[in-house]
């Protein structure tokens, strides 16, 4: 990944889209009942979510993305062409980070086996980049560092996650560690750079139950 730098071609026509008001009221209808959908859910609107997200596959995330998966210091402020807003619905970053600290339904979460045995638990990336789109669409990212180790078999990639609220802003950074040379899709950094910007969110409280599950 050139720079180590995280770009999704689903984000691109994220980047590339205008501001709509129309496809705004489509997707959230009027101010009223914006109000009522802060207020009632417990969990993460799946179809929401899954609206704003083309890929079908469970899998996306084991087949670690391209060189331009990934978006790199980045600051959403568009419209998708397919007509999904993200922009125009700032609020308070305490009502930010209140949806993002629910339940991620089981239906956006995958598995992986680790070397070990163990079936660990986890959110593919671009479901998190597309949760992050709904709840706070002018969140931005950007890698901080990548070093490799001293013999050169891993490499380790800091990233920030910097929320918007109409009242405050606030960010989180995380660490990623992959092995060069291992098997799969993808190369050592761009593993390395999905694993920090997943556990950067986490710190934000998405998807942290998982982390807590896996240690019971």
């Amino acid at each position: 990944m050139a720079g180590g730098r995280l770009q999704t071609t689903a984000i691109n026509s994220l980047l590339k889209g205008g501001r709509s008001s129309d496809c705004f009221s489509k997707l959230l209808g009027s101010r009223q009942q914006q109000r009522s959908i802060a207020a009632k859910p417990k969990t993460f609107d799946t179809a929401a979510v899954a609206h704003t997200d083309s890929s079908s596959s469970a899998d996306a995330d084991a087949a670690y993305p391209k060189q331009s998966d990934f978006p790199h210091h980045h600051h959403h402020d568009a419209v998708d062409s397919g007509g999904v807003p993200t922009s125009g619905i700032s609020r308070p970053l305490s009502e930010i980070l209140k949806e993002l600290n629910k339940k991620v339904p089981d239906s956006l979460i995958s598995a992986r086996t680790e070397p070990n045995g163990f079936s660990v638990k986890y959110i593919p990336w671009h479901i998190v980049n597309r949760i992050l789109n709904l709840h706070a669409p002018e969140w931005s990212g950007e890698v901080r560092s990548i070093t490799y180790s001293a013999d050169g078999k891993s490499v380790s990639v800091i990233y920030r996650v910097t929320l918007y609220g109409t009242d405050a802003e606030i960010y989180r950074e995380s660490t990623g560690t992959a092995s060069v040379g291992e098997p799969g899709y993808g190369d050592a950094v761009q593993k390395a750079e999905a694993m920090a910007f997943r556990r950067a969110c986490a710190r934000f409280g998405l998807g942290l139950h998982l982390y807590h599950e896996d240690a019971l």
